[in-house]
């Protein structure tokens, strides 16, 4: 998988703990005035990096948003292309990928970003590895069930 720093949300980067609802995660990508179309082959990965904990029983779902701001709004007016279901915290251990979705097509603002969406209760901690890639890396081994 080729990773550009350029193109990274989040690299160990501490989820908000201040309370649920939304939150932007990291940094955010400026893609020019021009904003960007064409988005063929490009890939949203999200990774646990450390486990995420909450005091009650939270969930956190993943939003890929852009935004005519810099600091991309938390209060439902950003554009959202693409988002991950509420994902319970007990399956957000650390070296889980939430995700590795396509750019869907369609028009972007300036600036692109993740935001966190925590429903239930408030975290208490977890990180997250967050990143734009043209080639996710989705092989995985499982054990064969016929070998002895």
């Amino acid at each position: 998988m080729i990773l550009d720093s350029r193109n990274e949300f989040a690299d160990a980067t501490a989820l908000s703990t201040a309370a649920t609802g939304l939150a932007l995660v990291g940094n955010v990508i400026d893609l020019g005035t021009d904003g960007v179309n064409d988005v063929d082959g490009m890939y949203l990965v999200v990774q646990v990096d450390t486990a995420v904990t909450s005091g009650g029983s939270a969930t956190v779902e993943f939003q890929l948003a852009s935004d005519a701001q810099a600091a991309i709004a938390t209060d439902g007016s950003a554009t959202v292309h693409t988002k991950t279901a509420a994902i319970a915290k007990a399956t957000l251990v650390a070296g889980y990928q939430v995700c590795a979705i396509e750019l869907p097509k369609g028009t972007y603002e300036r600036y692109l970003g993740i935001l966190q969406n925590v429903g239930t209760a408030a975290l208490t901690a977890g990180k997250v590895n967050a990143f734009l890639t043209n080639n996710p890396q989705t092989w995985k081994a499982f054990d064969a069930p016929f070998q002895a």
